[in-house]
């Protein structure tokens, strides 16, 4: 039985199951709350002038072990190029600083300052709250789960893709 919290999709009596209306496909649903999130995100983000690619950065820099550039996008999961310019927009504004690596001269090892540690705090206080309140419709517990739920399919997917099954 459809109710608000699990509606069931319309069915064409002579093709059952054949024609699922969009708003009932999953991969319209994810990329409508990623629009979703992402617009709720960027306009938490805005005062502290970085964007969630940034931020992100910022939060693989913070980490115990100093990084290279390209350590950082294998993390990230972004190219070399893309690194680039999200480091030369970060270091821009005084929030990075690039220094050759003492153990290998080829390398840029890329650290947050003083004030960019500072920003990505605030920022990600920010991007918290922006994300509490938009997984605040299904409640504590809906949220948890939601999260939990999702972190099991991308372990999945990471998973298949690591052992070649795609």
């Amino acid at each position: 039985m459809p109710t608000d919290e699990n509606p069931e999709p319309p069915q064409d009596p002579e093709h059952p199951g054949r024609l699922e209306p969009l708003e009932f496909r999953l991969g319209y649903l994810l990329k409508h709350a990623h629009l979703g999130l992402k617009k709720a995100s960027t306009e938490a983000l805005a005062p502290y002038g970085v964007d969630g690619h940034e931020l992100a950065v910022m939060v693989v820099l913070a980490g115990d072990d100093p990084l290279s550039q390209a350590e950082a996008a294998a993390r990230l999961g972004v190219d070399r190029t893309t690194m680039v310019a999200l480091t030369d927009s970060l270091e821009s504004r005084g929030l990075v600083v690039r220094r050759r690596s003492v153990a290998d001269r080829r390398k840029n090892i890329v650290e947050l300052t003083e004030t960019g540690r500072a920003r990505l705090y605030a920022a990600e206080d920010a991007r918290r709250a922006a994300e509490r309140d938009f997984l605040a419709p299904l409640g504590e517990e809906g949220a948890a789960s939601l999260l939990r739920r999702l972190h099991l399919l991308v372990a999945g997917e990471a998973s298949r893709r690591d052992h070649g099954i795609t």
